[in-house]
C-alpha cells in the first residue's frame, strides 16, 4: 500500500513525464537491450521499429502515474498486459530488471528533477505496480497448467494442416506432438508460439488468434503475412506440415461471453476476422437461437479469407446474415455472389437490422477501420459495455 506522500510525489512528476513523451521510454528500451541484450529474445523488435511499443509503454507508465491513486481505473489494462506477459512467459525476476532500466532512465534524462526522494517514490510505485502483474501472471500460469489439457511454459506441437486461405493470410492446424488433449479457451483468445530457429536472428514470441471454436483436440491459427514481417515470413515460408513449433497456452483480455438469446454483430476488416472466426464457430456450433451477423470488409477476392467457408455456413444456417465489402473489386469478383457492396465498410444502411436492444457487437481490424466502427456505434447511443475489441500488437486506444 502506498502512502500519501509516495502517491504526492508520483502525481507531481506527471508535466515531466509529459514533456518527455516517448523519449523516456525510447531511452528505457535502448538502455535495457544494451545492458541486457537477451531481452531481445523476449520483446518484438518490430514494434521497437516502428515505434509502437515506445508509444504504448509511455502511454502505461503515463496513466498510472496519473491514476495511482485510483488503480482500479487500470485494472482492464492490467488483465490486458498480464495476458500478454504470459504469452511471453515473463518471469518475476525480469520485472527488477525493468525497474531499474526505468529508474536509470529517469535519473539520466532529468538529472535535476529526479532527487532521491523522487527515485525513491517511483521505485515503491513501480514496485507495487510489479508485485500486482506478477501475481496476476502467477494466476494465469496456474489456470492453464492446472484445467484439463492445460501445461506451463512450451509446449511441443506439430503442423497437422497449412492451408493459403487468400493471398496474404494462411491458416495452420496444431496438434500436441504427445497426443494429449488441449486446454479449451474463449472464442476471441489467441495463442502463443514461441519460434527458435537458426534462420532467425532471436528467438520471437508472436500471439496468433484463434480461429476456430475450442474441440479439446486442436487450435487453428491464421497467420497475415506482414511486409518486412520476420515471424510472419518465417511461418508462411519456412515451415510446413509435420514441422514442430513450441507453444504456450491461449490467453487474451477478448473474448465472446454471451446468452444465448443475446443477438450478436461480428464486424471485421481484413485479418481482423480470425478472432471473429472461432467465436462464429461456436455460436453455430451451439446452435446459437438469436441472430448472428457477420460483416466484414476487406480489398477485394483475392484479400478475402475464409470465402468459401463462410459461403457455405452462410447457406447452411438461417439466423446467420453476412454483408461484405470489397474495397476494390477484381474484375472477377462476383457482386451479391461474392461481395455485397463496393467501397469502405459502412454500417449506415445496417442500421434497421443490426441496431437491437440487447446486441452485442465485436469488432477487429486495422484502427482506422476500428475508430469508425466504434464512433459510428456510439454514435447510435450503443453503450460502451456492449462494445468489445481488439487491437493487434501494443495496444492503442480508440
Amino acid at each position: 500500500m502506498l502512502n500519501a506522500r509516495t502517491i504526492e510525489i508520483v502525481k507531481s512528476t506527471v508535466p515531466l513525464l509529459e514533456s518527455a513523451n516517448t523519449a523516456l521510454t525510447e531511452h528505457f528500451y535502448r538502455r535495457m537491450f544494451r545492458d541486457n541484450p537477451e531481452l531481445k529474445d523476449v520483446f518484438n523488435l518490430s514494434h521497437q521499429k516502428t515505434g509502437r511499443q515506445p508509444a504504448a509503454l509511455f502511454t502505461a507508465v503515463l496513466a498510472y502515474a496519473k491514476n495511482i491513486d485510483n488503480p482500479a481505473v487500470l485494472a482492464a489494462a492490467v488483465e490486458r498486459i498480464a495476458h500478454k506477459h504470459t504469452g511471453f512467459s515473463i518471469q518475476p525476476e525480469q520485472y527488477a530488471i525493468v525497474g531499474h532500466h526505468l529508474l536509470e532512465t529517469i535519473k539520466e534524462l532529468a538529472p535535476d528533477a529526479a532527487t532521491p526522494e523522487v527515485i525513491d517514490a517511483w521505485a515503491q510505485a513501480y514496485g507495487a505496480l510489479a508485485d500486482i502483474f506478477i501475481g496476476r501472471e502467477a494466476q494465469i500460469y496456474q489456470d492453464n497448467e492446472t484445467r484439463p489439457g492445460g501445461w506451463r511454459g512450451t509446449r511441443a506441437f506439430v503442423v497437422k494442416e497449412k492451408h493459403a486461405e487468400s493471398e496474404q493470410i494462411t491458416s495452420f492446424l496444431l496438434a500436441p506432438a504427445d497426443g494429449g488433449a488441449v486446454v479449451d479457451f474463449k472464442p476471441g483468445q489467441y495463442l502463443n508460439l514461441h519460434l527458435d530457429s537458426d534462420t532467425l536472428e532471436h528467438k520471437e514470441y508472436r500471439q496468433y488468434s484463434l480461429c476456430q471454436a475450442p474441440n479439446g483436440e486442436n487450435y487453428r491459427i491464421a497467420v497475415k503475412r506482414e511486409q518486412g514481417g520476420v515471424a510472419s515470413g518465417f511461418l508462411h515460408d519456412q515451415v510446413s506440415v509435420g514441422d514442430t513449433l513450441q507453444v504456450l497456452p491461449p490467453a487474451g483480455d477478448f473474448f465472446m461471453e454471451v446468452t444465448p438469446n443475446t443477438p450478436v454483430v461480428l464486424i471485421s476488416a481484413g485479418v481482423g476476422q480470425t478472432p471473429m472466426r472461432a467465436m462464429l464457430d461456436q455460436l453455430l456450433n451451439r446452435q446459437h437461437p438469436a441472430p448472428i451477423y457477420w460483416l466484414h470488409a476487406c480489398d477485394n477476392g483475392a484479400q478475402h479469407a475464409f470465402r468459401q467457408d463462410l459461403q457455405a455456413t452462410r447457406l447452411a444456417h438461417t439466423n446467420l446474415e453476412t454483408h461484405i465489402w470489397y474495397r476494390a473489386p477484381l474484375a472477377s469478383d462476383r457482386p451479391a455472389e461474392d461481395f455485397d457492396a463496393a467501397g469502405l465498410m459502412d454500417l449506415g444502411p445496417l442500421r434497421e437490422a443490426i441496431d437491437l436492444p440487447n446486441a452485442h457487437y465485436y469488432f477487429c481490424g486495422p484502427l482506422p477501420f476500428m475508430t469508425m466502427v466504434k464512433d459510428t456505434l456510439a454514435g447510435w447511443d450503443i453503450a460502451a459495455e456492449r462494445l468489445h475489441y481488439e487491437v493487434f500488437g501494443p495496444h492503442q486506444s480508440l
